[in-house]
């Protein structure tokens, strides 16, 4: 093409552009005055309908706000003649309704990702455009069947992973590869796992993949929500901002320190109780531990009752406490069944003593009236429900596994291992959350809770009531004020009941906030990255989370760190979906140059010496260095890395073994990427431990531009490839 034709191009594919944009702006108006529709309510519509509408058209504002940037990226040309331009979200003429946008998710615009060369999937060229916000820079062509043709697609590709890394994660819609592309598109209703090394681009894989299950599946899945589960919350404040870009939002991120709602994670377990905790042979400790807090009385409890003395002996205890046990309920709805036996016992023998010389069981209009005069006076005595605290508690997971935690002598009762004890056992920590969340169910419910809950309800409803029959006697008011401060048209409400249906029994928090606040929430899909740090327990958790069973995994094994985590993800995941999982792998590394995966893969060799390492697209040409420092010149050296790496665009980090003053553990950074890293100290890092090799793996992959390692000891014999630099030298 020459330079005219081109420029000729330009301005056509500028103008297509311009209308493209015109058409997005037509579809948000729309769309907000839709919402605007939705939030002032039809006449008797109900409330709940109302707010069903209300977060939908909110949707859909959301996901055309997104597409600004970006809208569309591509081009392509069929065999026969047809032009598909390929964007973001998918736009209609509004007059005829045929597409002038692909969503790139719909199935005509997987030739964009997949066509090549040998497989040109009946397209002749695929151009991929190049915009700073609505303008139209430039573009790139691909002729594919012809070996003269160009390399568009890869050109992007690059452009794209040597550009300086911003503050998060961004999404690879314009650059998805073949690869990748299989993985977003799988049709399997179960488990997908995807495992890669560094630089693969499989967290942001499987956000696209859930981003295009929405599309695909979006009456299944967008009600219930997605959950994405990441290590850290600097990794998912790094992996944030992708599904929104794609417009989805009703998604929720957690660490696993999160998924037990208000609790606060304040300690750090050994790795010898994480490995004990992280095991499914901590469940039967469980429930010894709970089964440990039922008493028999060692002496007969008084009870006062119908003015006589009545006692709860052992073996009434033992009766209930049998019945209660055989009832297969959890702890605390089955002290409903103990108490309904000890019930029966107390009231059969006051009534026999009340009623001696007047009463028989033949007078049974009597008798029973005794005793529900008499299950009433149980039912209100002090005395009655301390004894029953005593032998059935009501407990809650905090109250059962902080006193096992810090008592020798629970621990060996419920045979656990003595390494779980500590002195704080109310010091929560990660490995705590799944037994918290196991206990949960061990305990199930407590009834008294339950009806104080239904009764704050039924006198906030009350309330609303009192409330609105204020605001009808308010009717004198200007009503168009009036209107506007209620957010209702005064002339819809026949009566109070219909005004307060407005204020009461609504949640109008957005579901991400709704799912992340209830414990008991299921998602129809679950995204779980850096799944190899995940227990045994930790994927109960998450099971109960998804009755469903739809996840997408992301992991490598060679950077588990964790003594719980997977060492084969048949073994972690064929207990809970047995022949419902499948296993990608991603082999190219996208994000760390070649010069530096090979400093990477020579630890990596050392310590895992049956992983391939995957292979890097491209070499920065900055070879990675090493440099031996004192204690005295480590922090000169940091100081100048820090202070060049300002000067230029992109990101930096200093990553090193805790104590290092101003650097950041290797187990903070996993997934994060930046366009700078300075390794302090890999001989540290190297000994600390079973994870020790994992994390200077991770520690020498987070770089994708420039890679420098400074170390006070003996430089680890895989990093004896580094060039060797001179302190002074500018870094």
């Amino acid at each position: 093409m020459s330079t005219q034709e081109y420029d000729g191009e330009l301005r056509g594919e500028r103008s297509h552009l311009t209308g493209l944009y015109a058409r997005l702006d037509a579809e948000r108006a729309r769309a907000r005055t839709d919402h605007d529709a939705a939030v002032r309510g039809d006449d008797g519509e109900a409330a709940m309908d109302r707010d069903v509408r209300v977060r939908a058209t909110a949707t859909a504002v959301t996901r055309l706000d997104v597409a600004d940037n970006g809208l569309c990226f591509g081009r392509l040309d069929t065999v026969d003649g047809e032009r598909r331009y390929v964007g973001r979200i998918g736009l209609r003429d509004e007059h005829t309704d045929e597409p002038v946008l692909l969503d790139w998710r719909a199935p005509a615009s997987r030739p964009f990702y997949v066509a090549t060369g040998a497989h040109p999937e009946d397209v002749r060229r695929r151009r991929q455009f190049h915009t700073r916000g609505r303008r139209l820079e430039s573009f790139t062509d691909e002729i594919l069947g012809d070996p003269a043709g160009g390399d568009g697609t890869d050109a992007a590709l690059l452009a794209a992973v040597n550009a300086p890394r911003g503050a998060g994660m961004r999404d690879i819609v314009a650059t998805i590869q073949t690869e990748q592309d299989e993985i977003i598109r799988l049709d399997h209703p179960g488990v997908t796992v995807i495992e890669g090394g560094p630089g693969t681009g499989k967290t942001v894989v499987a956000l696209h993949r859930v981003a295009y299950l929405l599309y695909t599946q979006r009456e299944r899945i967008e009600r219930h929500g997605v959950l994405v589960v990441g290590p850290n919350p600097a990794f998912l404040d790094h992996i944030g901002q992708v599904l929104p870009s794609l417009g989805e939002s009703d998604v929720v991120f957690m660490t696993p320190g999160d998924l037990v709602p208000g609790l606060h994670v304040t300690a750090e377990d050994t790795p010898e109780a994480v490995r004990l905790k992280g095991s499914r042979a901590i469940l039967p400790v469980l429930a010894a531990a709970v089964a440990d807090h039922r008493r028999l009385p060692e002496q007969p409890l008084p009870i006062e009752l119908g003015g006589i003395t009545t006692r709860i002996d052992a073996e009434t205890a033992q009766w209930a406490l049998e019945e209660a046990r055989g009832s297969g309920l959890p702890h605390n709805e089955a002290r409903t069944v103990f108490t309904e036996i000890v019930t029966y016992v107390l009231t059969e023998r006051a009534i026999g003593r009340i009623g001696r010389g007047w009463l028989t069981r033949d007078d049974r209009t009597a008798w029973e009236q005794l005793r529900t005069d008499l299950v009433a006076e149980l039912a209100g005595s002090e005395a009655f429900t301390a004894a029953l605290d005593e032998l059935w508690p009501i407990l809650t997971p905090e109250s059962v596994l902080a006193p096992l935690l810090e008592s020798t002598e629970r621990l060996r009762a419920a045979g656990g291992d003595p390494a779980l004890h500590r002195a704080d056992g109310a010091a929560w920590t990660t490995s705590d959350v799944p037994l918290l969340d196991e206990l949960v169910d061990l305990l199930g419910h407590d009834p008294r809770a339950d009806r104080a809950t239904a009764l704050a309800a039924r006198q906030e409803q009350a309330a609303e009531a009192g409330y609105a029959q204020d605001v009808m006697a308010m009717l004198t008011l200007d009503r168009e004020e009036l209107d506007e401060d209620l957010g209702v048209r005064v002339d819809d409400l026949t009566h109070a009941g219909t005004l307060a249906e407005r204020f009461s029994e609504r949640d109008t928090r957005e579901l991400a906030e709704r799912a992340a606040a209830d414990r008991d929430w299921t998602y129809r899909h679950v995204v779980v990255d850096e799944a190899q740090e995940l227990s045994e327990m930790d994927w109960r958790v998450l099971m109960r989370r998804c009755p469903g069973r739809s996840f997408t995994v992301v992991g490598d094994l060679a950077q588990r760190r964790s003594p719980a985590g997977a060492t084969s993800w048949a073994a972690m995941l064929e207990p809970y979906v047995p022949g419902r999982w499948v296993y990608r792998s991603l082999t190219v590394n996208y994000r760390t140059p070649a010069e530096i995966m090979a400093v990477a893969a020579a630890v990596l060799a050392e310590f895992a010496p049956g992983v391939v390492p995957p292979e890097s697209v491209r070499a920065a040409g900055v070879p990675p260095w090493s440099c031996p420092v004192t204690d005295d010149e480590l922090a000169v050296v940091v100081g100048e890395f820090v202070r060049d790496e300002a000067e230029r665009e992109g990101t930096s980090v200093v990553i090193g073994p805790v104590g290092v003053p101003g650097a950041v553990p290797p187990s903070k950074t996993k997934g994060l990427e930046f366009d700078a890293v300075l390794v302090v100290d890999p001989e540290e890092i190297l000994a600390d431990g079973v994870h020790g090799p994992a994390d200077l793996y991770v520690a020498l992959t987070r770089a994708t531009q420039r890679l420098g390692v400074v170390h006070r000891g003996p430089l680890p014999r895989p990093l004896g490839a580094l060039r060797a630099r001179e302190q002074k030298m500018r870094l």
